[in-house]
């Protein structure tokens, strides 16, 4: 008995290790292993392009090699989650100006309860820090504009005020002085809208984001936000179910990773509040849309609330972390390439968003 025993042991060892080595070389996020003594033993095949990684380099001191990682303290950052057991997570630039968010992880043996090594996880949120950038140049704009209205519109706006209390005092006798004031008044008028032109275009040129569309596999996409929410997945204990019936979109990467970013982590901060957070995402052909569906179970939103949530700077709840332009940049994203974006939810039911991507749109 003890020998069956441990034949099934070993062949469902060897299962494990055949599904780890399968996970290993299709995930698409790079990823390193490194024990104890700081050696590389495993890397994912994204790292071994990104960070130009061999098979040379399993078995050699990861310090042999941080030089092509190009982040100085990632030895210290390694050393630290050894010796805490604690998880580290850090948004880091390299030297090639690329932003990552590096989580490390420690690897700990269940009988010793001892760190072992630590697997270090980069996803490349470059992407999601220029839209960021891009949409506090686009705030700064907009006040810029703002306070040019302000300014400019005064002139025209106070020498019209001035033609019409001429013209209220006017003699009727004065008909060419009446003539006259009418004339400038005419051009004046002119004057204002043509600078209201100027800022409309101005707002408009400011407001383009950068983004070509680009074949795009939404599970992967879903895979790399997945990784970037890791620590929230983990402290609210958030389940994620997946049913993708459309794989790929053609679409900004950018603003796609950012829409589901935006969607999956409002369903984890909202919903933990009352419980454990469940999420079911959906991708589907909806007559001439493709159509993402995120639904959570979080507290839902209250009808005369379903429209606000997606104004600038909207907050219906000041305890949860956020600045309320997540949803209003979200919608933009989608209306200003033909798409929409709906919202159906009932207070303690959770809350049910649909994107629907024009289908041209779709690879």
């Amino acid at each position: 008995m003890d020998i069956t025993h441990q034949i099934i042991e070993n062949r469902k060892i060897i299962e494990l290790n055949e599904e780890l080595e399968n996970y290993f070389r299709n995930t698409v996020i790079p990823q390193l292993f490194v024990d104890s003594n700081l050696i590389l033993r495993k890397f994912t095949p994204p790292a071994m392009k990104q960070f130009r990684l061999t098979e040379a380099d399993n078995g050699r001191p990861i310090s042999e090699i941080t030089n092509r990682i190009r982040f100085p303290t990632i030895l210290d950052n390694i050393q630290e989650v050894i010796d805490s057991n604690q998880d580290m997570e850090k948004e880091i630039q390299t030297t090639d100006l690329r932003w990552y968010q590096m989580n490390i992880l420690p690897y700990i043996v269940r009988k010793s309860n001892q760190t072992n090594g630590v697997i270090i996880t980069f996803v490349d949120i470059s992407s999601r820090i220029e839209i960021l950038k891009q949409y506090e140049r686009l705030n700064l704009n907009h006040e810029t504009v703002i306070f040019a209205l302000s300014h400019d519109l005064k002139g025209p706006i106070g020498n019209i005020k001035g033609l019409i209390d001429l013209l209220r005092n006017m003699p009727e006798e004065d008909k060419n002085e009446t003539d006259l004031l009418l004339e400038s008044l005419s051009i004046s008028v002119g004057k204002l809208m043509k600078t209201i032109e100027d800022l409309t275009d101005r707002i408009k040129d400011n407001s383009e984001l950068a983004g070509d569309a680009e074949r795009v596999d939404i599970q992967h996409i879903v895979e790399d936000v997945r990784i970037g929410l890791s620590d929230k997945i983990f402290e609210s204990k958030a389940k994620i179910h997946t049913d993708f019936q459309v794989t790929e979109l053609n679409f900004s990467r950018k603003n796609i990773r950012s829409i589901v970013y935006n969607l999956l982590s409002n369903a984890i901060k909202f919903s933990e509040q009352l419980r454990k957070p469940e999420i079911w995402i959906k991708t589907e052909e909806k007559d001439e849309y493709v159509l993402l569906t995120v639904s959570d179970n979080g507290p839902g939103i209250a009808k005369e609330n379903h429209e606000m949530i997606f104004l600038r700077s909207t907050r219906l709840n000041p305890e949860v972390d956020g600045t309320g332009s997540g949803l209003f940049i979200l919608k933009r994203m989608v209306e200003d390439l033909g798409g929409k974006v709906e919202v159906a939810s009932v207070l303690g039911e959770g809350s049910v968003f649909r994107v629907f991507f024009k289908k041209e749109q779709s690879v």
